[in-house]
C-alpha cells in the first residue's frame, strides 16, 4: 500500500481546504437526502407476521417493545446454518449498549430478525456475547415479503428494488445468483400509530454500509433525529443539549 505524498504544512492546508469544500457539499446533500427520506409515503402492514423470541411467540407489534419506531436488521442466517453471516455478525458486533440507549431515548427500538430457528439464534447470540433483541422469522412470510430471502418457489425474485433481469442489465447479477433460498442483508424501518404499523423505509446492499452511530440509524426513520434545537448560551449548554437524559 502506497503512503500519501509528503508536503509542507502550507501545501497540506491548501489541499485540506479544497477537500473541505467537497465535504461540505456532501454534508448538505446528505441533509437534503435525509429530509427527502422522511417525506417518503408509508405502507400499512396488514399481514399478521409471526416471530419467535427468547420468551416465545411475538408479533411485529411486540418487536417495538412499546416504542413508536422500530429498526429491523435483516440478518443472513438460514434455517440450516450453524452460524450467522460473518459480515452481518461484524455489523451487529458494533451495536453497543450506548447506541441502543440513544435510540431508545428517541422512542426507537432496534431488533435483529433472521430466518434461523430461535434455538440457533440464541446459541449464536450467547457465543457472540450479544444482548440486543433477536427474533426468528422461521415459518413466516416476513423475509420473503421484505425481499431478504429469495426463493422463486415462494415469491418473485427481487433484491434492492431490482428484478433478476434488471440486475443483469446493471451488472449486479451476483446478488441473485446461487442456490435458493438466498439469504441477503438489509434494514427496514417501521412506525407505530396506536394499533397500526407502517413500513416507512428499507435499504439493502451497500446502502447499509453507510450506517454507523445512532444518528445514522435515526436518519433512516420517518421521525428522524427528533431534535428541536435552541441557540445555546455557551459551550457547556450546548454539550448538555446534545446529551440525552438516559434516566427518561
Amino acid at each position: 500500500m502506497s503512503l500519501p505524498e509528503i508536503v509542507s504544512r502550507k501545501e497540506w492546508l491548501d489541499a485540506r481546504k479544497q477537500l473541505l469544500v467537497k465535504e461540505k457539499e456532501a454534508t448538505r446533500a446528505r441533509d437534503a437526502l435525509n429530509t427527502e427520506r422522511r417525506m417518503l409515503p408509508m405502507v400499512e402492514i396488514d399481514k399478521a407476521y409471526a416471530f419467535t423470541g427468547p420468551s416465545g411467540p411475538a408479533t411485529l407489534q411486540d418487536l417495538f417493545e412499546g416504542r413508536r419506531q422500530l429498526i429491523v436488521q435483516h440478518m443472513m442466517f438460514g434455517p440450516d446454518w450453524e452460524d450467522g453471516c460473518p459480515s452481518c455478525t461484524a455489523g451487529i458486533d458494533e451495536i453497543a449498549p450506548g447506541l441502543l440507549a440513544h435510540l431508545h431515548v428517541r422512542d426507537t427500538t432496534f431488533a435483529v430478525v433472521a430466518r434461523a430457528p430461535i434455538e440457533k439464534i440464541e446459541r449464536y447470540k450467547a457465543k457472540r456475547g450479544w444482548t440486543l433483541p433477536m427474533y426468528s422469522s422461521y415459518g413466516s412470510d416476513f423475509n420473503y415479503d421484505f425481499h431478504v430471502t429469495l426463493d422463486e418457489s415462494v415469491a418473485p425474485m427481487e433484491f434492492n428494488y431490482r428484478t433478476p433481469e434488471e440486475h443483469a442489465q446493471a451488472g449486479t447479477s451476483y446478488y441473485v445468483e446461487g442456490d435458493q433460498p438466498l439469504e441477503l442483508p438489509g434494514f427496514s424501518c417501521f412506525l407505530r400509530d396506536d394499533d397500526r404499523v407502517f413500513h416507512t423505509y428499507s435499504v439493502f446492499a451497500r446502502g447499509g454500509e453507510m450506517l454507523g452511530g445512532s444518528y445514522a440509524f435515526l436518519d433512516m426513520t420517518a421521525l428522524g433525529r427528533q431534535e428541536e434545537w435552541e441557540e445555546p448560551k455557551g459551550r457547556a449548554d450546548h454539550a448538555r443539549a446534545a446529551i440525552p437524559d438516559f434516566a427518561t
